[in-house]
């Protein structure tokens, strides 16, 4: 079956061979929110290397990959079915890429999928401060506060594929990418 794609679909599609490889396992610990910000963390340090030259490139650098690390790694171990987490990471082009791979149920697909379609018709920015006002207000979930900060204040590209597999679980894979500092040793 081919996987429906929002964002954009060139993303998807590129090859992180060459990156970091991680995954995350279910085990005694049980998987929870301190493992996306260790995870993260770790991310962050391995990828923003290259930028130690300048401090000011190396703390914008690992503040960014580490920040959008969280927010991908935060949402799958969130909002996951049991199961592994696969993580990609790397530079590329310029930019820091990370693909996060786990399966959600339909409930959670569809009800994040709606979330992208009404994301395609609006700005980030606009929609960002939406929800702030709306939370501000009432009760209301924070669904989708990380991912519009994502888009609206660091101007994450980002595509999102869904793919149901036998089971009746959907393979949810996010790809982000934000641009990194240029840097002369990479």
């Amino acid at each position: 079956m081919t996987p429906t794609v929002y964002g954009i679909e060139s993303l998807a599609g590129i090859s992180l061979g060459s990156g970091t490889r991680l995954t995350l396992s279910d085990g005694p610990l049980q998987l929870g929110w301190k493992h996306s910000g260790m995870t993260a963390d770790f991310i962050a340090e391995v990828m923003a290397l290259p930028y130690s030259r300048s401090r000011k490139d190396y703390v914008q650098a690992h503040h960014d990959i580490g920040y959008l690390s969280n927010e991908l790694i935060e949402n799958a171990v969130k909002f996951r079915q049991p199961g592994e987490i696969f993580i990609e990471a790397g530079i590329f082009e310029g930019a820091f890429l990370i693909r996060v791979k786990n399966a959600i149920d339909g409930v959670t697909s569809s009800r994040f999928q709606q979330l992208l379609h009404r994301l395609q018709s609006k700005d980030p920015g606009e929609l960002l401060l939406e929800h702030i006002e709306t939370n501000a207000i009432s009760a209301a979930s924070g669904l989708g506060l990380g991912l519009l900060t994502l888009l609206s204040d660091y101007d994450a590209k980002m595509a999102w594929a869904f793919e149901e597999n036998k089971d009746h679980r959907v393979i949810l894979t996010t790809t982000a990418a934000v641009a990194m500092p240029p840097s002369s040793n990479l």
